[in-house]
């Protein structure tokens, strides 16, 4: 019986302890609006938004269907300019619309070597996702070459749905993917529990250099770079359902994650080296299905979640770092695809808790799209329907 009281206690005291880390999480309304921020422009389905860091101020949109446009960051701008155009060879259906032209990213370098990478769904080969390097035109800063693609690697996907498809440099210059599960629901491969895949995983390599067998180098520091056939020794992280979108912070370098759920929960992770974030085992901070698995110290949990009553479908965002709202800074705005909320999470690392996630006054976007910063810090967010927005005060 004594045994039995102090478990009870136990449980009790945790339950507590628990509700006051709740308590103390600020999810107040936070005076903060969404608004056009290039009222004279429409882009067909922007799935990227992102900058070169060359010093141009330039803001670089991509379409789902494969063009990358380029348009000067000014309010007033009406028309964009093509920078790549691949269309004829992505795929994309608006039935199987997780697939098309979905990543991009300049090198560090680029200033200096003129290097972009994308990730898309090749036509040549089915359900197949393609990770390339092209040159932007010697002749013409607003102008790719077209003819300088330089292909990493494929990986053959089982399904349409789940490709992930951000590619982001991190701080240390390397290269991250995002590979989705492979699709379809439940995970029935398992590949996100499967280190021997590349599929559920976020990937690092090193693309300044080409090793024998592959057209990148691993770097020495990857979690499984030793692991002698036992695991992919590109894999940074796994464990991850589909990630849309991955995030560095540029000032701390964190790394940020928005995993979509599948029936109930919706999270947001902060990824580490060789961390396992539990899917098909978890999903959010909760045991999955039959077979799932309760809490564990080798499983992950993420940082934040939300139920699908509040929202179907997380957009994953990005670390305000800008100058026009000093009342964002440091907060990570998200939203959710289906709903149209938006939220502005304030996460501390020394204590690894959050302290806000404060719902924005205005959320009359629907559906998010995808986030995206702009050389000096500023964060923007496009809708399905081809609309670029910026964050204010409200006025």
């Amino acid at each position: 019986m004594k045994k039995v009281l102090q478990t009870l206690t136990l449980a009790i005291v945790t339950l507590a302890s628990s509700a006051v880390v709740l308590a103390e999480v600020d999810e107040s309304p936070i005076d903060i609006e969404v608004v056009r921020a290039f009222p004279n422009l429409r882009i067909r389905r922007p799935v990227v938004l992102t900058n070169a860091g060359d010093q141009s101020n330039r803001l670089f949109i991509v379409t789902q269907q494969g063009v990358i446009h380029v348009i000067p960051n000014h309010q007033e701008v009406k028309e964009t300019q093509t920078f790549l155009d691949i269309e004829d060879q992505v795929v994309y259906d608006d039935r199987k619309n997780e697939e098309g032209l979905l990543g991009l990213t300049f090198h560090p370098n680029y200033e200096e070597n003129g290097y972009f990478y994308v990730y898309y769904t090749t036509k040549d080969a089915p359900q197949t996702s393609v990770v390339s390097r092209f040159s932007v035109s010697k002749n013409n800063p607003n102008r790719a070459d077209p003819d300088s693609e330089f292909e990493l690697m494929r990986v053959s996907q089982p399904f349409w749905n789940h490709n992930g498809g951000t590619v982001e440099f991190g701080p240390d210059g390397y290269l991250y993917i995002v590979l989705g599960d492979g699709g379809k629901a439940n995970d029935t491969l398992m590949n996100g529990q499967n280190v021997q895949t590349l599929l559920g995983s976020i990937l690092r390599v090193d693309v300044d250099g080409t090793s024998k067998n592959r057209r990148y180098r691993i770097p020495a520091d990857n979690p499984f770079a030793n692991a002698g056939g036992l695991a992919r020794p590109e894999i940074w992280a796994y464990g991850l359902r589909n990630v849309w979108r991955l995030a560095f912070d540029r000032e701390t370098g964190l790394l940020w994650a928005g995993d979509v759920g599948q029936d109930i929960w919706e999270e947001i992770n902060i990824i580490q080296p060789g961390g396992n974030y539990g899917w098909n085992l978890r999903e959010g901070k909760h045991k999955f299905g039959p077979a799932g698995s309760e809490a564990r110290s080798d499983l992950i949990d993420p940082i934040w979640e939300y139920h699908h009553d509040i929202g179907k479908s997380i957009t994953g965002g990005e670390v305000y770092r800008g100058k026009q709202v000093p009342s964002l800074t440091g907060y990570y705005l998200y939203a959710d695809y289906v709903s149209g909320k938006f939220w502005a999470l304030k996460y501390n690392p020394r204590t690894e808790q959050v302290e806000e996630n404060r719902s924005l006054t205005s959320n009359s976007v629907k559906p998010v799209m995808t986030f995206g910063v702009d050389e000096a810090g500023e964060v923007y967010c496009s809708d399905a329907f081809g609309m670029i927005y910026r964050f204010q005060t409200t006025r």
